[in-house]
């Protein structure tokens, strides 16, 4: 298994395999980088509506061309009719949006289900007409490369770099449009036709996924990536870069997965596979992951222990949180029993007067914008002047020695 592995990630599983890897990882980096645009738009939930949209339009594509006498698993004819539905149900979803009270949350949910319910009673339709070569048509839900063909994985290929092109030329004005609507509407952007390109390229990306990941988790694909990315990075620019890395390697790591164990269907792999770094990213993310949360709530709590030791030495009390002392020795401000060393009166003696500081500080109301910044640990001397700090001794007095 470890082999197969190791052979499918270093494409040496054949010729097709290959091309589906290669594939699905161009499908990945064009469907984190749009899906970025959703995510930064707030709009993720329109990428579920085309997702759904796109079903009524495989199913009439299946029954034009059977009844034509062709070949009704022709890739390039049903994702042609895919898009036409998917194209309907945004124009529908577009409509109802601004010619109705319907806010688009509930325009997404009604294009959904109309839609999706639509194409599922066409796909019932064709598995009861035994017309035959309807076989495999249900793996545009969930997304099947079993047994696909040399010109289905070019199609593939062919048309999610054809996206990543479409992206990298707009990419200015679509990530301006993203970020702050109004902004580039004063720069003279025209913001409804971006839209709609974004909208478009969306619509581009879940058709063209369909055969690898399905109409119901191509939307996983959009907008997992760019959640992901947005852990490691505040840059909307860099967001958008790192979003294309992640899909790609996701959809890279899931195709060579389910290669190297042919009962592993790819589109859920794919899906698990960006799910995967995404968990790892909410976990070890140096800013804005659970550890690097723990570690700062636990640097705060260890800056209020010692304020705290510090206040209580100031004023002859008896410290008896263990942690407190604790830090207070580690800090070299206290022996373990709790009796005051040299340095830590002098640290303890500043901390009172600091605090003293900021009572007169807040209770002059020339002074409300900077007494607004106190919080019990702000060092005083990083908001008023040396000047500010001398005049507030002089009504404090001369300190006083612990």
């Amino acid at each position: 298994m470890m082999s197969t592995l190791i052979d499918a990630l270093l494409l040496q599983m054949g010729y097709n395999a290959t091309l589906v890897a290669v594939g699905a990882a161009l499908l990945g980096a064009a469907s984190g980088i749009t899906g970025t645009f959703l995510f930064l738009r707030k709009r993720a939930l329109v990428s579920d509506a085309v997702s759904h949209a796109t079903l009524p339009g495989v199913c009439v594509a299946f029954l034009i061309l059977v009844g034509l006498g062709g070949d009704g698993r022709n890739l390039a004819a049903l994702l042609l009719g895919s898009a036409l539905s998917a194209g309907l149900g945004l124009w529908c979803m577009n409509w109802l949006t601004r010619n109705t009270r319907l806010a688009e949350d509930a325009a997404i949910g009604a294009v959904l289900s109309v839609f999706f319910g639509f194409g599922i009673v066409l796909l019932t339709v064709i598995q009861t007409l035994g017309v035959g070569r309807q076989a495999g048509l249900e793996g545009f839900l969930l997304g099947s490369t079993a047994g696909m063909l040399y010109a289905d994985a070019l199609v593939i290929a062919t048309g999610g770099a054809a996206v990543l092109i479409l992206i990298l030329l707009a990419r200015r004005p679509m990530t301006m449009v993203a970020f702050d609507p109004e902004y580039a509407a004063a720069r003279g952007l025209p913001v409804g036709r971006i839209d709609m390109l974004m909208m478009g390229l969306v619509m581009a990306v879940t058709v063209v996924g369909l055969k690898v990941v399905g109409l119901i988790l191509i939307v996983a694909l959009l907008i997992i990536p760019p959640v992901t990315a947005r852990f490691w990075t505040e840059r909307a620019d860099q967001v958008v870069i790192l979003s294309g890395v992640l899909g790609a390697v996701a959809a890279y790591l899931g195709a060579a997965l389910s290669a190297s164990a042919p009962n592993l269907p790819t589109g859920p792999i794919i899906v698990l596979m960006s799910f995967a770094l995404f968990a790892l990213s909410l976990l070890i993310a140096p800013n804005r992951g659970v550890l690097a949360a723990v570690r700062r709530h636990r640097r705060f709590q260890k800056r209020v222990h010692l304020r705290q030791g510090l206040l209580a030495l100031a004023q002859d009390q008896i410290i008896y949180e263990p942690l407190t002392l604790r830090l207070l020795a580690q800090s070299g401000f206290a022996r373990a029993d709790g009796v005051a060393t040299q340095s830590g009166r002098r640290r303890a003696a500043k901390a009172l007067r600091d605090e003293m500081r900021w009572d007169i500080l807040r209770r002059d109301q020339a002074q409300e914008a900077a007494a607004a910044l106190y919080d019990g640990l702000r060092e005083i001397e990083t908001v008023l002047t040396p000047d500010q700090i001398a005049a507030i001794d002089r009504k404090i007095g001369s300190p006083r020695e612990v």
